[in-house]
């Protein structure tokens, strides 16, 4: 339950520095509006591959998307791993979900969504 609740809590102090409708998040996030709005709720845990498009979607800095990992339950991303390597340079970087997931198409890695 406390997992959730800072989960929750967490979500909504990112959102809350972001300037876009949660429409337009759902669409950044590459996920329904109907599930963001269950996560943000707490009726529904993300996967931790929707997790990450979540935190894309919210800009959040690799520090951030490390924190909200681990307060949902998840191993942090591990540059050592290929994949992770990918997705974390993409948060640095800040490159939208769409670019990550070609750049891990293109490597053979599986894609966030």
């Amino acid at each position: 339950y406390f997992t959730t609740l800072d989960l929750r809590a967490e979500l909504a102090e990112l959102y809350g520095r972001l300037a876009v409708s949660k429409a337009e998040l759902a669409r950044q996030a590459g996920i329904s509006e109907v599930y963001l709005h269950q996560v943000f709720s707490g009726r529904r845990k993300p996967s931790r591959d929707r997790l990450l498009c979540i935190c894309l979607g919210l800009e959040a800095t690799l520090d951030e998307v490390q924190k909200l990992l681990k307060q949902a339950g998840y191993a942090q991303l591990y540059p050592k791993n290929k994949r992770e390597a990918i997705i974390a340079h993409g948060i640095i970087h800040g490159t939208a979900l769409a670019e990550i997931n070609d750049k891990l198409f293109t490597e053979d890695e599986k894609t966030l969504f």
